[in-house]
């Protein structure tokens, strides 16, 4: 396909070049074909004058013979004699010998008042005498002159001389007609076309003298004797027209001289010319070909290596890189922008299949690596057993020790983990945090327990790092293929599935079972049901007030769900709300609330109260990108104020991702929510951190607050709780309040507000309307 369009373009090229060259050569003949029509019209117009000036000077030597043989036969002594005596018959027997002698056509003597005597004529006498006594007085007055006559059609030439004896006696007249003889004789002095063009007096035209042929002649006869050009047989005839002043009728004469005689010497150089251009294209063709050739062949080759780097080919070197040319400096640039793309696919391989900090591969490599594991089906490859594994109070070390301990701490680890998996076919990744996976090929169940076992027992070894010895445990998860899974996706999953559950019971090691996994076919129903319960309108907005300890205004409530389901009636939200986070349902039902929440605060009773309800957000929920677009939308859907919401995010929530998490937080506390810190105390966060987030609010839990009357620990853990927050800044919440007594020491310990069963229990939102007007 590129040699195709190769030689397209080259055809284009060369055919683009040869098309100007040709307009520029074409350009070229046709002003030399002009300058030299119009040299040899201009030629022509020169020759014709000259023409002409022949012409009218043989007319004048053929009417000085005429004179001179009219004036030789006037003083003739005989001829005088015989006008003296009236001898008639001797007077026409002289007139008609000298006539012939001279080639005289008409002779005629005329007496002193003009009237013939004797006349000869080459036809009928009678059609010369009114002519002639028409010419005699015009030649008298000139005689040395000539005068021009038609007489039957035919031009005649006319010269007449006195006759003294010594008197004036007569006149001798004599004419000889424009014939054809004097036409050739033109023709053979100046090679030029004469034709005699005769208008009679009644109108007629006529061409009774002509060197040309006589379809010429006719076409001449037919416009009027008016030609400026005429073609013929040898090509166009300019015409130059020489009137003669004659006597009964008009008579000129048309001098015509060819085009192309003259331009016939120019023939052969044009013919030349072309030869030599004709040569010239085809050379400059030849040499843009080469030329382009030599342009397109380097293109075809960049083209061709950029079909290989679309391939992802990046280690074929440019050709033509040592070309100085700007072929050579594009072949040049497009070889770095090949090592630049190579290095750059390496480097986003590296990062999309292996783990910068471990060196592992990933968790994108390690499902790759299972997917193609498994691809010849049941029944055909041999059994894969998947470990999935993950440390306990990684997060406490990274809290106590920093960060850089912990990226140690889990550097340490995958070498462990590779130092028990050695096995070219099986694989050891980080797929993400402080978890890690195993693949092992070819092992069933007994196997992958034995690896599992080998772990543990590495990890009851501790590890050394800075001068601080680290204990380590971990949960293993185990799935096994064919078994416990059908195909990739599922197999991870329940691996740590079987993981988790491990984590809970603390078991070390365990292997999938569908009893433990929160996918099964009962909750998957339940994910169904809890899809439905949003479409229909199953579920209920619960408020639990929040009531200040110091009088301090406003009031305050957390937003609670509440699922109503047709056969099942009220589910407890511990049934749907861990299994709704575990499987990102959380989401629809965050923002169910959320959206709930700000109608019920767009109403006007609530806008003039001004109550502030506080919405829990999950681990899924603050990852979301989009969730403060999520609620800001919301907010102007309803036209409530951002500061209406108290927004609780867990401390597990933040740890699971510090970074992406305080984002999203700063994010929304710009939009002016509140935030606040749930179930404060039972985390691992450091304090440190907790001062970086933009919160407002701690709020105790209620484990702490319950446990205040029974033991000092946990009344001591509620007071510094209390003390640390105003510190810092933060308003307290203490949530479990369950008698009179707890909300008498959280007064006394300058707790801010208060919230438990003491107070209220949740309440549907339109009861929690009466509840307020109940407390005034």
């Amino acid at each position: 396909m590129w040699r195709i369009l190769g030689r397209s373009l080259i055809l284009r090229l060369v055919g683009v070049s040869l098309l100007l060259l040709l307009i520029v050569q074409l350009a070229g003949f046709a002003v030399v074909r002009a300058g030299i029509e119009r040299n040899a019209r201009s030629q022509i117009a020169r020759q014709l004058d000259v023409d002409e000036n022949v012409w009218l000077r043989l007319l004048e030597q053929n009417a000085e013979r005429l004179r001179q043989g009219s004036a030789l036969l006037a003083a003739d002594y005989g001829f005088r004699s015989a006008v003296h005596s009236g001898d008639d018959e001797t007077i026409q027997s002289v007139l008609e010998n000298h006539g012939e002698r001279i080639g005289a056509a008409a002779t005629a003597l005329l007496d002193t008042n003009m009237a013939y005597r004797a006349l000869t004529a080459p036809s009928s006498a009678q059609a010369f005498i009114p002519t002639l006594e028409q010419l005699a007085p015009q030649l008298a007055r000139s005689p040395q002159g000539s005068q021009i006559a038609v007489v039957d059609g035919v031009p005649y030439q006319f010269v007449m001389v006195p006759m003294r004896a010594p008197v004036l006696v007569g006149w001798v007249l004599m004419g000889f007609p424009l014939d054809q003889a004097l036409a050739d004789e033109m023709r053979r002095l100046l090679s030029v076309q004469v034709a005699l063009v005769v208008q009679e007096s009644d109108g007629r035209v006529t061409v009774p003298v002509s060197t040309l042929p006589a379809t010429l002649r006719d076409q001449i006869a037919a416009q009027g004797g008016q030609v400026d050009e005429i073609d013929s047989p040898d090509g166009v005839l300019l015409s130059r027209s020489s009137p003669l002043p004659s006597v009964n009728g008009q008579v000129h004469a048309l001098l015509l001289r060819s085009v192309d005689a003259v331009v016939a010497p120019y023939r052969q150089l044009q013919l030349l010319l072309a030869f030599i251009t004709a040569g010239g294209v085809l050379l400059f063709a030849l040499g843009s070909g080469l030329m382009a050739q030599r342009v397109i062949t380097p293109l075809q080759s960049l083209m061709r290596a950029t079909q290989r780097l679309s391939r992802g080919e990046y280690d074929t070197p440019m050709e033509h890189t040592r070309r100085q040319d700007e072929i050579g400096r594009l072949a040049r640039s497009f070889d770095r922008m090949r090592v630049d793309i190579g290095a750059q696919q390496k480097e986003i391989m590296r990062l999309a299949y292996w783990d910068r900090l471990t060196g592992l591969p990933n968790r994108e490599r390690f499902r790759e690596t299972l997917v193609r594991a498994l691809e010849p089906g049941a029944g055909q490859a041999p059994p894969v057993s998947v470990l999935t594994l993950d440390l306990d109070r990684f997060k406490h070390v990274n809290d106590v020790m920093g960060y850089a301990f912990g990226d140690r701490l889990l550097q340490a680890v995958a070498q462990r983990l590779a130092d028990l998996v050695t096995s070219p076919d099986d694989m050891v990744a980080r797929l993400g945090g402080n978890e890690f996976a195993v693949l092992l090929r070819g092992a069933e169940a007994p196997e992958a327990l034995a690896v599992a076992q080998q772990i543990l027992t590495s990890f009851e070894q501790p590890l050394a790092l800075q001068d601080q010895t680290v204990d380590l445990s971990a949960g293993i998860g185990i799935a096994c293929w064919p078994g416990d899974a059908e195909d990739a996706d599922m197999l991870l999953s329940r691996s740590e599935i079987a993981m988790y559950a491990a984590k809970r019971k603390l078991s070390g090691a365990l292997r999938y079972d569908a009893a433990i996994d929160s996918s099964s076919a009962q909750n998957l129903s339940l994910l169904t049901e809890l899809r439905r319960a949003v479409e229909r309108n199953e579920l209920r907005l619960y408020l639990q007030p929040k009531v200040p300890l110091h009088g301090q205004s406003g009031s305050a409530a957390e937003a609670l769900v509440r699922w109503q389901h047709p056969q099942r009636g009220m589910v407890p939200p511990m049934e749907f709300i861990p299994f709704a986070e575990q499987t990102g349902f959380v989401r629809q039902l965050t923002l169910w609330i959320f959206e709930e929440v700000a109608k019920f605060l767009a109403q006007p009773a609530q806008q003039s109260r001004g109550l502030r309800v506080s919405v829990n957000l999950s681990t899924r929920d603050l990852l979301d990108p989009d969730l403060s677009h999520k609620l800001a939308a919301l907010l102007d859907r309803h036209g409530v104020k951002a500061s209406s919401f108290c927004l609780e995010i867990t401390e597990s929530a933040i740890m699971d991702d510090p970074l992406r998490a305080e984002a999203m937080l700063n994010r929304l506390s710009e939009q002016g929510f509140k935030l606040s810190i749930d179930d404060f105390g039972t985390g691992y966060s450091s304090l440190a951190y907790l001062k970086r987030l933009p919160v407002d609010e701690l709020k105790i839990d209620k484990s702490f607050v319950m446990g205040m009357e029974q033991g000092k620990d946990d009344a001591m853990i509620v007071r510094s709780t209390i003390d640390l927050a105003h510190n810092l800044g933060l308003t307290v919440v203490a949530e479990g309040v369950e008698t009179g007594g707890i909300l008498e020491r959280l007064r006394a310990l300058a707790c801010d507000e208060a919230q438990g069963y003491h107070i209220s229990r949740p309440m549907p939102a339109q009861e929690f309307l009466a509840w307020q007007q109940r407390q005034g």
